[in-house]
């Protein structure tokens, strides 16, 4: 999965919507176009941009196919982008750690 996929599919509104829904639960795409005003062939393309940047995966059961979020694609993307553009962020996180670590164990 490349960044650059990755902030192309966050680029769209309706599919950071899309993403919203999908973080409180799997979702059949007749539930996901049933909450937006746009063709069933427009949501599968969002869905199909979201799915090729890894930030949703699907499933199919019987008739319906059902769509889920990657969150730790979405983290680790963000968080690993985060680190390239503010590298001195790595090590503070690391010492943050440490520290809770330490107080969870006092």
């Amino acid at each position: 999965m490349a960044v650059d996929q990755v902030f192309e599919a966050l680029a769209s509104r309706p599919r950071r919507e899309i993403l919203a829904y999908l973080s409180a639960q799997e979702l059949t795409a007749g539930d996901i176009a049933s909450r937006f005003e746009m063709t069933a062939p427009a949501i599968s393309r969002h869905l199909s941009l979201l799915e090729a940047a890894g930030l949703v995966s699907s499933e199919r059961r019987g008739q319906y196919v059902f769509y889920r979020l990657n969150q730790d694609s979405l983290v680790n993307t963000l968080t690993g982008f985060a680190f390239e553009i503010c590298p001195a962020a790595g090590p503070l996180k690391r010492e943050s750690r440490k520290l809770a670590t330490r107080k969870g164990k006092a």
